[in-house]
C-alpha cells in the first residue's frame, strides 16, 4: 500500500478545513496513493469552547466529514479520517472525539471515539481538561482494509499499551495514531512511544499529526511518521505542513514477527501478588 499521511494546521473554521480535505484527497489520489490518513481534529481545533459550539454538529451534519466522503468516492481513495469532533450521541459530554475510515466508493467502513481523554496541567503552564467536553469511547475498533487490518486509536491513547495489545491480538497488522500532540510533550515522548508501539505488536504505525501554531492560539508538535513493524522510521516529516508518502510492506511484518514472535509469546496476566 502506498499511504499518503496528512500533516496539517487545523484551524477554527470547518468549511476551510473540507477544502484543504479534498484538495489532500484529489492530490493523494493523483500522486499514486491508496489511502489517505489524516490527524486529529481535521474538522476543527477551537479551545474557545463558545466558539467552538457553533461549529461542532451532528455527524451527519459535519462538512468535512461529506465533503471528504464524496471526494474519496470520486478519486477512488480510502481515507482514514483521524479524528472529527462531532455531537455526541450518547454520555453525558456534549461532544465525542470522532475518527472514521471511508472505503473507495465513500461508505463508512468504522467508527472509533477516542478512549482515553487527556486531563492533564504541564510544567510549562498549559491545561487541558478534554473530559469536560468530550465522552470516552467505550469501543476497541479494528477494520479489514484491502491491505490489512487496521486498528484504531487516538492521539492520548498511544500512551496505552494494552489497546495495542488488544489490536495486535485482534488481528491488526497497522495501528492507526492520528494526533494533536502539544510541543512539550511531543518533544520528550512522541517518537519513544510510536516506536515502542509499533515494536511492541510488529505492526506498521501510521501517526497523522498535526502542526504548528493555530487559529485559536495553540501550537502543535508535527512530525508525522509512518514506522515499520521492526520500529524503523520510514517517514518523518518535521514541521511543515503538506502531504508525505510511504510504502506499507506485509511482508515486513510476517519478517519481524518471525524474528521475534512477540505475539505468539504474549500471555494474559493475572492479579499482582505483592510480597510483604
Amino acid at each position: 500500500m502506498r499511504a499518503a499521511i496528512l500533516q496539517s494546521s487545523t484551524g477554527i473554521d470547518p468549511l476551510l478545513s473540507a477544502r484543504n480535505m479534498v484538495e489532500a484527497v484529489e492530490r493523494a489520489a493523483g500522486e499514486g496513493a491508496d489511502m489517505l490518513f489524516t490527524p486529529e481534529m481535521s474538522n476543527l481545533l477551537d479551545r474557545d469552547k463558545a466558539r467552538a459550539a457553533g461549529s461542532i454538529v451532528a455527524e451527519a451534519d459535519d462538512v468535512v466529514l461529506a465533503a471528504t466522503r464524496e471526494a474519496a468516492a470520486k478519486a477512488g481513495l480510502w481515507v482514514h479520517i483521524g479524528s472529527l469532533a462531532v455531537k455526541a450521541d450518547r454520555g453525558t459530554a456534549p461532544y465525542a472525539n470522532r475518527g472514521f475510515v471511508i472505503d473507495d466508493t465513500g461508505d463508512i467502513r468504522a467508527r472509533y471515539d477516542k478512549i482515553h481523554l487527556f486531563d492533564v496541567d504541564l510544567p510549562t503552564g498549559e491545561s487541558w481538561r478534554e473530559s469536560n467536553s468530550y465522552v470516552p469511547g467505550d469501543r476497541v475498533v479494528a477494520v479489514d482494509t484491502p491491505w490489512g487490518r487496521l486498528g484504531l486509536s487516538v492521539c492520548y491513547d498511544l500512551r496505552f499499551p494494552d489497546l495495542y495489545f488488544a489490536l495486535s491480538d485482534a488481528g491488526a497488522t497497522m495501528l492507526a495514531i492520528p494526533a494533536a500532540f502539544t510541543v512539550p510533550t511531543g518533544r520528550a515522548h512522541w517518537h519513544v512511544l510510536q516506536r515502542a508501539r509499533a515494536i511492541e505488536s510488529a505492526a506498521f504505525v501510521i501517526a497523522a499529526a498535526q502542526v504548528g501554531h493555530h487559529a485559536d492560539g495553540r501550537d502543535t508538535f508535527g512530525h508525522s511518521l509512518v514506522i515499520d513493524p521492526w520500529g524503523d522510521v520510514l517517514l518523518d516529516m518535521g514541521e511543515e505542513t503538506g502531504l508525505g508518502y510511504a510504502e506499507i510492506d506485509p511482508a515486513k511484518i510476517d519478517e519481524a514477527r518471525g524474528r521475534i514472535p512477540v505475539l505468539a509469546h504474549r500471555r494474559a496476566l493475572g492479579a499482582v501478588e505483592v510480597a510483604r
